[in-house]
Protein backbone atom coordinates (compact mmCIF):
# COMPACT_ATOMS: atom_id res chain seq x y z
CA UNK A 1 0.00 0.00 0.00
CA UNK A 2 3.00 2.33 0.98
CA UNK A 3 4.47 1.37 -2.61
CA UNK A 4 1.25 2.46 -4.13
CA UNK A 5 0.74 5.83 -2.55
CA UNK A 6 4.49 6.43 -3.32
CA UNK A 7 4.31 5.43 -6.89
CA UNK A 8 1.19 8.03 -6.92
CA UNK A 9 2.84 10.62 -5.24
CA UNK A 10 5.65 10.34 -7.49
CA UNK A 11 3.49 10.01 -10.81
CA UNK A 12 1.69 13.46 -9.28
CA UNK A 13 5.08 15.28 -9.08
CA UNK A 14 6.45 14.47 -12.63
CA UNK A 15 2.75 15.65 -13.33
CA UNK A 16 3.59 19.01 -11.95
CA UNK A 17 7.10 18.78 -13.01
CA UNK A 18 6.09 18.46 -16.12
CA UNK A 19 3.37 21.24 -16.26
CA UNK A 20 5.62 23.52 -15.32
CA UNK A 21 8.42 22.90 -17.66
CA UNK A 22 5.20 23.08 -20.21
CA UNK A 23 4.26 26.41 -18.63
CA UNK A 24 7.48 27.64 -18.99
CA UNK A 25 8.45 26.74 -22.37
CA UNK A 26 5.04 28.27 -23.57
CA UNK A 27 6.35 31.87 -21.19
CA UNK A 28 9.70 31.45 -23.15
CA UNK A 29 7.61 31.09 -26.67
CA UNK A 30 5.95 34.30 -26.40
CA UNK A 31 7.38 37.04 -26.59
CA UNK A 32 6.57 41.30 -25.54
CA UNK A 33 8.85 44.09 -27.15
CA UNK A 34 8.99 47.09 -26.24
CA UNK A 35 7.24 50.22 -29.15
CA UNK A 36 7.73 53.62 -28.04
CA UNK A 37 7.33 56.55 -29.53
CA UNK A 38 6.51 60.08 -28.24
CA UNK A 39 3.00 61.40 -28.85
CA UNK A 40 -0.06 60.43 -27.22
CA UNK A 41 -2.34 56.96 -28.02
CA UNK A 42 -4.85 59.06 -29.55
CA UNK A 43 -2.49 59.95 -32.60
CA UNK A 44 -1.69 58.24 -35.80
CA UNK A 45 1.34 56.83 -33.78
CA UNK A 46 -0.93 54.81 -31.93
CA UNK A 47 -3.00 54.06 -34.72
CA UNK A 48 0.02 52.90 -36.34
CA UNK A 49 1.42 51.01 -33.14
CA UNK A 50 -2.08 49.31 -32.77
CA UNK A 51 -2.13 48.48 -36.74
CA UNK A 52 1.65 46.62 -35.91
CA UNK A 53 0.18 44.82 -32.64
CA UNK A 54 -2.75 42.97 -34.27
CA UNK A 55 -1.11 41.99 -37.42
CA UNK A 56 2.09 40.72 -35.49
CA UNK A 57 -0.03 38.56 -33.23
CA UNK A 58 -1.89 37.27 -36.15
CA UNK A 59 1.22 36.27 -38.10
CA UNK A 60 2.68 35.13 -34.86
CA UNK A 61 -0.24 33.05 -33.62
CA UNK A 62 -0.12 35.06 -30.30
CA UNK A 63 3.95 34.85 -29.81
CA UNK A 64 4.37 38.12 -30.54
CA UNK A 65 3.14 41.20 -29.33
CA UNK A 66 4.34 44.89 -28.44
CA UNK A 67 4.09 46.95 -24.77
CA UNK A 68 3.14 50.84 -26.21
CA UNK A 69 5.18 53.15 -24.25
CA UNK A 70 3.54 56.27 -25.96
CA UNK A 71 4.03 60.06 -25.09
CA UNK A 72 7.76 60.20 -24.48
CA UNK A 73 8.35 57.86 -21.41
CA UNK A 74 10.85 56.31 -22.66
CA UNK A 75 12.43 60.15 -24.35
CA UNK A 76 11.93 62.23 -27.02
CA UNK A 77 12.90 60.68 -30.58
CA UNK A 78 16.42 61.57 -30.88
CA UNK A 79 16.82 60.10 -26.92
CA UNK A 80 15.04 56.82 -28.25
CA UNK A 81 16.63 56.48 -31.55
CA UNK A 82 20.20 56.18 -29.23
CA UNK A 83 18.37 53.64 -26.71
CA UNK A 84 17.10 51.36 -29.38
CA UNK A 85 20.75 51.40 -31.05
CA UNK A 86 22.03 50.47 -28.19
CA UNK A 87 19.09 47.70 -27.48
CA UNK A 88 17.22 48.91 -24.48
CA UNK A 89 14.46 49.73 -27.23
CA UNK A 90 13.43 47.21 -29.88
CA UNK A 91 10.98 49.15 -31.70
CA UNK A 92 10.63 53.30 -32.18
CA UNK A 93 8.50 55.54 -34.21
CA UNK A 94 9.89 58.90 -35.03
CA UNK A 95 9.46 61.68 -37.72
CA UNK A 96 11.84 61.10 -40.97
CA UNK A 97 13.08 64.87 -39.77
CA UNK A 98 14.27 63.28 -36.79
CA UNK A 99 15.27 60.44 -38.91
CA UNK A 100 18.15 62.53 -40.35
CA UNK A 101 19.83 63.57 -37.50
CA UNK A 102 21.22 59.58 -38.31
CA UNK A 103 20.36 59.63 -41.94
CA UNK A 104 20.69 63.25 -43.47
CA UNK A 105 19.24 62.30 -46.79
CA UNK A 106 15.83 61.12 -44.45
CA UNK A 107 15.75 64.69 -44.92
CA UNK A 108 14.56 64.49 -48.44
CA UNK A 109 10.74 63.79 -46.87
CA UNK A 110 10.92 67.18 -44.90
CA UNK A 111 10.94 68.98 -48.62
CA UNK A 112 7.93 71.41 -48.67
CA UNK A 113 5.11 70.81 -51.42
CA UNK A 114 6.73 67.86 -53.31
CA UNK A 115 3.28 65.83 -52.80
CA UNK A 116 0.81 67.10 -54.29
CA UNK A 117 -2.34 66.62 -52.10
CA UNK A 118 -3.00 64.08 -49.84
CA UNK A 119 -4.12 61.46 -51.50
CA UNK A 120 -0.53 61.53 -53.51
CA UNK A 121 0.96 61.32 -50.22
CA UNK A 122 -0.46 57.86 -49.12
CA UNK A 123 0.14 56.59 -52.75
CA UNK A 124 3.78 57.21 -52.14
CA UNK A 125 3.96 55.84 -48.41
CA UNK A 126 2.44 52.65 -49.71
CA UNK A 127 4.44 52.25 -53.09
CA UNK A 128 6.94 49.20 -52.39
CA UNK A 129 9.74 51.20 -54.25
CA UNK A 130 9.64 54.19 -52.15
CA UNK A 131 9.53 51.66 -49.02
CA UNK A 132 12.35 49.79 -50.03
CA UNK A 133 15.04 52.74 -51.27
CA UNK A 134 14.45 54.02 -47.71
CA UNK A 135 15.05 50.96 -46.41
CA UNK A 136 17.81 50.67 -48.39
CA UNK A 137 19.32 55.11 -47.42
CA UNK A 138 18.71 53.73 -43.64
CA UNK A 139 21.22 50.79 -43.80
CA UNK A 140 23.86 52.57 -45.65
CA UNK A 141 23.76 55.36 -43.14
CA UNK A 142 23.06 53.88 -39.93
CA UNK A 143 24.75 51.62 -37.53
CA UNK A 144 22.64 49.76 -34.49
CA UNK A 145 19.05 49.83 -36.42
CA UNK A 146 17.19 49.95 -39.27
CA UNK A 147 13.42 51.19 -40.61
CA UNK A 148 11.20 48.81 -41.74
CA UNK A 149 8.36 50.92 -42.71
CA UNK A 150 6.76 54.37 -43.77
CA UNK A 151 3.45 56.12 -42.47
CA UNK A 152 2.67 59.26 -42.39
CA UNK A 153 0.33 61.96 -39.43
CA UNK A 154 -1.04 64.30 -42.47
CA UNK A 155 0.26 67.31 -43.72
CA UNK A 156 2.35 69.95 -41.61
CA UNK A 157 0.44 73.27 -40.73
CA UNK A 158 1.56 76.81 -39.25
CA UNK A 159 -0.25 78.15 -35.99
CA UNK A 160 0.25 80.98 -34.07
CA UNK A 161 -1.62 83.99 -32.38
CA UNK A 162 -2.20 85.31 -35.72
CA UNK A 163 -3.33 84.69 -38.96
CA UNK A 164 -0.38 83.04 -41.63
CA UNK A 165 -2.52 84.12 -45.10
CA UNK A 166 0.42 84.00 -47.51
CA UNK A 167 3.87 84.12 -47.15
CA UNK A 168 4.64 87.73 -46.28
CA UNK A 169 3.05 86.51 -43.03
CA UNK A 170 6.11 84.56 -41.79
CA UNK A 171 8.88 86.90 -43.04
CA UNK A 172 10.76 88.18 -40.42
CA UNK A 173 9.19 85.69 -37.67
CA UNK A 174 10.49 83.33 -35.25
CA UNK A 175 9.30 79.58 -36.07
CA UNK A 176 9.68 76.93 -34.37
CA UNK A 177 11.36 74.29 -37.04
CA UNK A 178 12.10 70.48 -36.85
CA UNK A 179 16.37 70.20 -36.99
CA UNK A 180 16.78 69.07 -40.74
CA UNK A 181 19.09 70.97 -43.23
CA UNK A 182 15.86 71.22 -45.41
CA UNK A 183 13.81 72.89 -43.24
CA UNK A 184 17.03 75.27 -42.17
CA UNK A 185 17.41 76.32 -45.69
CA UNK A 186 13.29 76.15 -46.75
CA UNK A 187 12.31 78.51 -43.70
CA UNK A 188 14.34 81.35 -44.21
CA UNK A 189 13.99 80.69 -48.12
CA UNK A 190 10.53 82.49 -47.00
CA UNK A 191 11.94 85.13 -44.88
CA UNK A 192 11.65 83.52 -41.44
CA UNK A 193 13.85 83.33 -38.70
CA UNK A 194 13.93 79.39 -37.75
CA UNK A 195 14.59 78.41 -34.12
CA UNK A 196 15.17 74.77 -32.82
CA UNK A 197 13.98 73.38 -29.78
CA UNK A 198 12.41 69.70 -28.68
CA UNK A 199 9.32 68.86 -29.19
CA UNK A 200 8.22 68.97 -25.24
CA UNK A 201 9.32 72.94 -25.55
CA UNK A 202 7.47 74.35 -27.38
CA UNK A 203 4.20 74.73 -25.87
CA UNK A 204 6.22 76.89 -23.63
CA UNK A 205 8.02 78.63 -26.03
CA UNK A 206 4.86 79.94 -28.08
CA UNK A 207 3.23 80.84 -24.35
CA UNK A 208 6.52 82.88 -23.79
CA UNK A 209 7.11 84.48 -27.09
CA UNK A 210 10.22 82.52 -27.21
CA UNK A 211 8.70 81.57 -30.97
CA UNK A 212 5.91 83.44 -32.68
CA UNK A 213 5.18 80.55 -35.46
CA UNK A 214 5.15 76.94 -35.07
CA UNK A 215 4.08 73.94 -36.89
CA UNK A 216 2.78 70.34 -37.48
CA UNK A 217 0.32 68.29 -37.80
CA UNK A 218 -3.68 68.74 -37.04
CA UNK A 219 -3.68 66.36 -34.46
CA UNK A 220 -0.65 66.98 -32.73
CA UNK A 221 -1.64 70.41 -32.58
CA UNK A 222 -4.60 69.32 -30.86
CA UNK A 223 -3.68 66.43 -28.70
CA UNK A 224 -0.76 68.41 -27.90
CA UNK A 225 -2.61 71.43 -26.65
CA UNK A 226 -0.83 73.77 -28.63
CA UNK A 227 -3.91 75.79 -29.20
CA UNK A 228 -4.29 77.20 -25.66
CA UNK A 229 -0.83 79.12 -26.66
CA UNK A 230 -1.42 79.25 -30.62
CA UNK A 231 -5.30 79.38 -31.08
CA UNK A 232 -4.93 80.34 -35.03
CA UNK A 233 -4.31 77.35 -37.40
CA UNK A 234 -3.35 77.87 -40.27
CA UNK A 235 -3.53 75.57 -43.31
CA UNK A 236 -0.16 76.01 -45.05
CA UNK A 237 0.17 72.13 -45.77
CA UNK A 238 3.43 72.88 -46.74
CA UNK A 239 5.33 69.84 -45.51
CA UNK A 240 4.09 65.92 -45.45
CA UNK A 241 4.25 65.04 -41.67
CA UNK A 242 6.45 61.50 -42.59
CA UNK A 243 7.56 59.03 -40.21
CA UNK A 244 9.07 55.42 -39.94
CA UNK A 245 9.06 52.42 -37.81
CA UNK A 246 12.42 51.60 -36.51
CA UNK A 247 14.09 47.92 -34.97
CA UNK A 248 17.01 47.86 -32.98
CA UNK A 249 19.44 45.88 -35.05
CA UNK A 250 19.86 43.72 -31.85
CA UNK A 251 16.44 42.64 -31.98
CA UNK A 252 16.48 42.30 -34.98
CA UNK A 253 18.97 39.49 -35.13
CA UNK A 254 17.84 37.76 -32.05
CA UNK A 255 14.85 36.95 -34.81
CA UNK A 256 14.54 33.33 -37.20
CA UNK A 257 13.96 34.54 -40.62
CA UNK A 258 10.14 33.06 -40.21
CA UNK A 259 10.13 35.95 -37.21
CA UNK A 260 11.68 38.46 -39.61
CA UNK A 261 9.14 38.22 -42.10
CA UNK A 262 6.58 38.47 -39.58
CA UNK A 263 7.96 41.57 -38.00
CA UNK A 264 8.30 43.28 -41.70
CA UNK A 265 4.98 42.16 -42.45
CA UNK A 266 3.53 43.68 -39.50
CA UNK A 267 5.42 47.15 -40.76
CA UNK A 268 3.69 46.92 -44.67
CA UNK A 269 0.67 46.54 -43.31
CA UNK A 270 0.88 49.62 -41.17
CA UNK A 271 2.22 51.49 -44.50
CA UNK A 272 -1.08 49.75 -46.03
CA UNK A 273 -3.68 51.11 -43.31
CA UNK A 274 -2.07 53.38 -41.70
CA UNK A 275 -2.08 57.11 -44.19
CA UNK A 276 -5.81 56.63 -44.68
CA UNK A 277 -6.77 56.37 -41.27
CA UNK A 278 -4.15 59.19 -40.09
CA UNK A 279 -5.96 61.51 -42.52
CA UNK A 280 -9.17 61.18 -41.63
CA UNK A 281 -7.87 62.00 -38.14
CA UNK A 282 -6.67 65.21 -39.06
CA UNK A 283 -9.91 66.01 -40.52
CA UNK A 284 -12.01 64.88 -37.74
CA UNK A 285 -9.26 66.97 -35.38
CA UNK A 286 -9.68 70.15 -37.45
CA UNK A 287 -13.79 69.58 -37.21
CA UNK A 288 -13.07 69.51 -33.18
CA UNK A 289 -11.02 72.42 -33.14
CA UNK A 290 -13.44 74.75 -34.77
CA UNK A 291 -15.92 73.31 -32.34
CA UNK A 292 -13.39 74.80 -29.59
CA UNK A 293 -12.92 77.72 -30.94
CA UNK A 294 -9.87 77.80 -33.14
CA UNK A 295 -9.66 79.83 -36.28
CA UNK A 296 -8.61 77.23 -38.98
CA UNK A 297 -7.55 79.32 -41.71
CA UNK A 298 -8.49 77.71 -44.74
CA UNK A 299 -7.29 79.11 -48.04
CA UNK A 300 -3.75 79.80 -47.74
CA UNK A 301 -2.24 81.82 -50.45
CA UNK A 302 0.32 78.71 -51.41
CA UNK A 303 2.22 80.52 -54.43
CA UNK A 304 4.60 82.53 -52.62
CA UNK A 305 5.64 79.70 -50.80
CA UNK A 306 5.77 76.85 -53.87
CA UNK A 307 7.56 80.01 -55.93
CA UNK A 308 10.39 79.58 -53.09
CA UNK A 309 10.65 76.22 -52.80
CA UNK A 310 10.31 74.69 -56.00
CA UNK A 311 14.12 75.81 -57.01
CA UNK A 312 15.47 74.04 -53.66
CA UNK A 313 13.94 70.97 -53.64
CA UNK A 314 16.46 69.39 -56.21
CA UNK A 315 19.16 71.17 -54.62
CA UNK A 316 18.83 70.35 -51.37
CA UNK A 317 18.09 66.63 -52.91
CA UNK A 318 21.71 66.93 -54.61
CA UNK A 319 22.91 68.32 -50.99
CA UNK A 320 21.83 65.19 -49.59
CA UNK A 321 23.10 62.65 -51.56
CA UNK A 322 21.77 60.02 -54.30
CA UNK A 323 19.51 58.13 -52.19
CA UNK A 324 17.78 61.67 -51.57
CA UNK A 325 17.67 62.22 -55.51
CA UNK A 326 16.26 58.49 -56.29
CA UNK A 327 13.36 58.89 -53.44
CA UNK A 328 12.48 62.31 -54.92
CA UNK A 329 12.32 60.80 -58.15
CA UNK A 330 10.37 58.29 -56.83
CA UNK A 331 7.63 60.23 -54.92
CA UNK A 332 7.28 62.55 -58.08
CA UNK A 333 6.28 59.66 -60.50
CA UNK A 334 3.79 58.12 -58.76
CA UNK A 335 0.32 58.81 -59.97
Amino acid sequence: MSGYISLKTLGVTVFCIASLALSDAQAQAARQFSFAYDQPTTTAYGIAANIFDAKLKELSGGKFSINQFPGAQLGQEPQMLQKMRAGDIDFVITSTANASTLAPQAGVFSLHFIFRDQQHLAKALADPAIAEEFRAMIKDQVQGAQVLGLLTMGMRNMYSKKEVKSIDDIKGQKVRVQATKTEDTLFPAYGAQTVHMPFGEVYTSLQTGVVIVSENGVNVYLANKHYEVAPILSMTEHEANNNCIWVSEKTWNSLTPEQQKWVQAAADEVSKKEPAMALQLEKDSADKLKTIGVKVVEGVDKAGFIKAAQPIQDQLAQELGPHAVKLLKLVRDVK
